[in-house]
């Protein structure tokens, strides 16, 4: 799987009140709507900005930590963001983040720059940022993984084939 898009670049520490606020995550339950709300208390300008099916969102340590809930992963897929590629995750929001089908990667993100545009190829482990015409080398996603990102998710794969069928 290849994955196409533009850098938009946040900070370290990133949790999912900054993904999604709270004051949204509860009254919104209708995803696209809530979409439009992404990351609004650290850029109010970012979701509109965003590229549906061409944004990744690039960002230092411990990107979605705080809340266990899937609105911040689920916001960002619907807001068109395609992958997420930082340092590290907050492991709740790694394991929510492919149930619900989002691909993350974790790498050394000091390189990425705001803007540019990257090529990651989750099958061969590889980031090809076109922009700055570098090329990183990241470990590549297991195989079931992959399965679970091709099938929209844990809950898309259950409902595709009633079971685990990795």
């Amino acid at each position: 799987m290849i994955l196409k898009g533009m850098v938009y670049k946040l900070p370290d520490n990133i949790n999912t009140d900054l993904i999604i606020s709270g004051r949204y995550k509860f009254a919104i339950t209708d995803m696209q709507e809530l979409a439009k709300h992404v990351f609004e208390d650290y850029d109010p300008e970012l979701a509109k900005k965003l590229k549906p099916g061409a944004s990744i969102i690039v960002a230092g340590e411990n990107f979605g930590m705080g809340s266990s809930r899937e609105q911040a992963p689920l916001a960002m897929k619907h807001a068109g963001i395609i992958a997420v590629v930082a340092k590290n995750f907050a492991r709740i929001f790694y394991r929510n983040a492919f149930n619900i089908g989002l691909p993350l990667i974790e790498t050394n993100t000091k390189d990425f720059k705001a803007g540019d545009n990257l090529e990651i190829d989750l099958d061969n482990g590889i980031i090809n940022d076109t922009t700055a015409n570098q090329e990183f080398t990241v470990k590549p996603l297991p195989s079931f993984m992959q399965t679970l990102l091709n099938d929209g998710g844990l809950v898309s794969h259950f409902k595709k084939y009633g079971r685990l069928n990795l």
